[in-house]
């Protein structure tokens, strides 16, 4: 795997390592996009953004969007935008328009295609796809990122840009965007922490064999970068 490996102490410095990086790479007058992703550890990294660069970074040059959503209203405990309103947007000034999430509430057919349809008139393309500046993803246990699922391995390659995804366990209906536009993002970031993340870190980073049933194994933006932050316990089982 071609890749930058950023292994932190904890965390707490991962998220600071991160949102240290997002700040050089938002350049004032120019319009920065990137698809969030939910989690633990993203929540830290927002909280980073919220609390120690409110007036350095651009605010009003950033748009924000989303990599996925489940299919609830935002204000369920469940919504990934309602924990970025509490831990980001709460602390930073963002004209409204740059706040593009996806309605979970809507119908998740429909909405999908909304929200493929706002990306395509906010979103600089290219060859037909969108180009993020950059998308942050994590890492399930099942090797899962964004909301594609072993069983949905196709949404990895699906011509559209955004989808409707199923939980395998819960069946809760989640909307994501697919891997052909994460892979043409011009930086794709995987955020992953905790030791119960080591072995599928271990699995997808040294391409051991079974690791191509993982989504996550098969994210690579070309021409972009794929960078990689996790924390002492996530890379406990790398072999260096």
């Amino acid at each position: 795997m071609s890749s930058t490996l950023h292994i932190s102490q904890s965390p707490i410095h991962v998220a600071k390592n991160v949102a240290s990086d997002i700040a050089a790479m938002v350049v004032r007058g120019k319009p920065f996009h990137i698809a969030l992703s939910g989690g633990s550890t993203p929540k830290l990294l927002f909280e980073q953004l919220a609390a120690n660069y409110r007036e350095s970074i651009p605010w009003g040059d950033v748009h924000l969007w989303w990599g996925d959503e489940r299919c609830v209203p935002p204000s369920d405990e469940q919504s990934n935008y309602r924990m970025t309103k509490e831990s980001l947007l709460k602390g930073v000034i963002l004209p409204p328009g740059n706040v593009h999430r996806i309605k979970g509430e809507s119908d998740p057919e429909e909405e999908a295609k909304r929200y493929a349809s706002e990306m395509a008139k906010g979103i600089p393309t290219q060859d037909g796809l969108p180009i993020f500046d950059l998308v942050l993803l994590g890492l399930g246990t099942d090797g899962h990122t964004a909301s594609i699922f072993p069983p949905q391995m196709d949404l990895l390659t699906v011509p559209e840009w955004t989808a409707v995804a199923i939980h395998p366990e819960s069946g809760q209906q989640r909307i994501s965007i697919t891997g052909k536009v994460i892979n043409r993002a011009r930086k794709v970031a995987f955020l992953v922490t905790g030791e119960s993340k080591a072995e599928k870190v271990s699995e997808i980073f040294e391409e051991k064999d079974g690791s191509e049933v993982y989504p996550a194994s098969h994210i690579a933006p070309s021409p972009g970068d794929l960078i990689w932050y996790i924390d002492r316990a996530a890379a406990k089982m790398l072999r260096f």
